[in-house]
């Protein structure tokens, strides 16, 4: 097995409420033997999510395609290129924003506003 990255994208199946597809995405992010969660986030209108695996054992590997509390739901698993680990995923994205911006993580953070919505900045602040 080569380790990797993977992106599964997530579609709740119509009729789901935005809390069942929350908290549905919320027990695969949270079910570590599919790998080491790197990021994840939840669509806004359309209930579902996207998820960023790093998958490290063929065991990790084969339960990725189990859809466990997901069963039902629209889902597309897709390996990563470049994102081997979830700290090549985060040096992707840093790379990303240097690349293709011109601008780094930390100017982004410098130059945010203090919105009340920026959970992160609390977070920073606790």
């Amino acid at each position: 097995m080569s380790r990797r990255c993977y992106l599964v994208y997530a579609l709740a199946p119509a009729g789901t409420s935005a809390r069942e597809a929350n908290d549905r995405l919320n027990e695969f992010v949270a079910d570590e033997r599919r790998g080491l969660a790197a990021w994840h986030d939840h669509f806004v209108g359309t209930h579902g999510g996207a998820v960023v695996l790093d998958v490290r054992s063929d065991e990790e590997e084969t339960l990725l395609r189990d859809p466990g509390p997901l069963a039902g739901w629209n889902l597309s698993i897709h390996p990563l290129t470049f994102s081997l680990s979830a700290v090549g995923f985060s040096a992707q994205t840093s790379f990303t924003l240097e690349q293709y911006r011109g601008v780094s993580l930390d100017e982004l953070d410098a130059a945010e506003p203090d919105d009340p919505r920026f959970w992160w900045r609390r977070r920073k602040t606790a």
